[in-house]
């Protein structure tokens, strides 16, 4: 019982660090724990989800901090430039795609620095992270 939960611990803290701007390897975690077989697959699932989104809504955080401190856009890096002005033109559902490597931390600071609701951005964070845990599990079964 022990090692199950420091292994779901380990999963909780990879999807977290992974959705922040740490590198991680969230995915290959879930992706060993399924295929060992040692938890149920749905459980898994939810404390990567879990995780991920916690570590997506800190970066929220930070872009909502940020925009009190630097109101001005143009202070920004490309890379985050280009996330803010496509949340400005698509809105708060282009969240859904936050679980996309090298973009999806981006548009997270930029739907915090452009203070999108927070309960809706995360419920719309945590349905894109979901769905791709659901398919590596679902692959890794």
């Amino acid at each position: 019982m022990q090692e199950t939960m420091s292994g779901v611990w380990g999963l909780f803290f990879s999807a977290f660090i992974s959705s922040t701007i740490a590198p991680g390897g969230s995915e290959a975690v879930l992706a060993y724990m399924v295929s060992a077989g040692s938890d149920d697959v749905q459980f898994l699932v939810f404390v990567a989800a879990i995780g991920n989104t916690l570590g997506a809504m800190t970066t929220w955080g930070l872009g909502a901090l940020a925009a009190k401190k630097f109101p001005v856009a143009t202070l920004l890096p490309e890379k985050k430039q280009n996330a803010l002005n496509l949340v400005k033109k698509r809105g708060i559902w282009v969240l859904f795609f936050s679980w996309l490597p090298v973009i999806g931390d981006a548009l997270c600071f930029a739907g915090g620095w452009l203070k999108l609701p927070l309960l809706p951005a995360c419920l719309i964070i945590l349905s894109g992270k979901f769905g791709r845990y659901a398919l590596v599990a679902w692959v890794f079964v």
